[in-house]
């Protein structure tokens, strides 16, 4: 039997650490940053649970001939550019004990064009520890390409799946079909 996992969850609203009550009434509970150096330093989860159970999401952003994390991407009126460069901050929350990372290629969400190859091919250099692509999904040659190319763990899409543009089991069927594994 798989064991229980605890999940600590930060909703953020206007740039704050928020909780209420069935989603209204609003409590600022902190910030963001010293919310998640608490529970950084609390779950040492990697050293205690396993880094497998340790996910971290990079919001990242190709400006000026770079890629850069940007974090409170929630809110475009909250959105900031961070002093971290995308590939050093992969590698360095792999050193505090991240066991997945969750890559968003911001210029590609939504925008349905495909994944950003290039970025992906770039991360999974530096990557030791899976690596799940974000952002740019349009259709089921999308998926192909990212798994094929880039030697994701995984492909993250929103829209393609909501709006019902690209149903998941006809997706697995397809790559499955075409040489990737993936679970059924």
């Amino acid at each position: 039997m798989l064991t229980k996992r605890i999940i600590p969850c930060l909703d953020v609203k206007d740039g704050k650490v928020v909780k209420g009550v069935q989603f209204d009434n609003h409590e600022d509970v902190g910030e963001i940053t010293d919310l998640a150096y608490k529970y950084s330093k609390d779950t040492e989860l990697a050293k205690e649970f396993g880094s497998q159970c340790v996910v971290v999401g990079i919001d990242s952003y190709f400006k000026n001939q770079q890629y850069n994390v940007y974090s409170k991407t929630g809110d475009p009126t909250t959105r900031t550019k961070s002093n971290k460069l995308t590939y050093s901050w992969i590698k360095e929350v792999q050193d505090r004990g991240a066991g997945e990372i969750v890559l968003n290629c911001m210029n590609q969400d939504g925008v349905r064009n495909g994944y950003d190859i290039k970025q992906l091919l770039d991360a999974r250099k530096v990557a030791r520890v899976p690596l799940i692509a974000s952002g740019g999904a349009g259709n089921m040659d999308h998926f192909y390409d990212v798994f094929k190319l880039c030697n994701v763990d995984g492909a993250l899409a929103a829209s393609v799946f909501h709006k019902n543009e690209v149903e998941i089991e006809a997706l697995k069927n397809n790559l499955l079909n075409r040489g990737i594994r993936v679970r059924t």
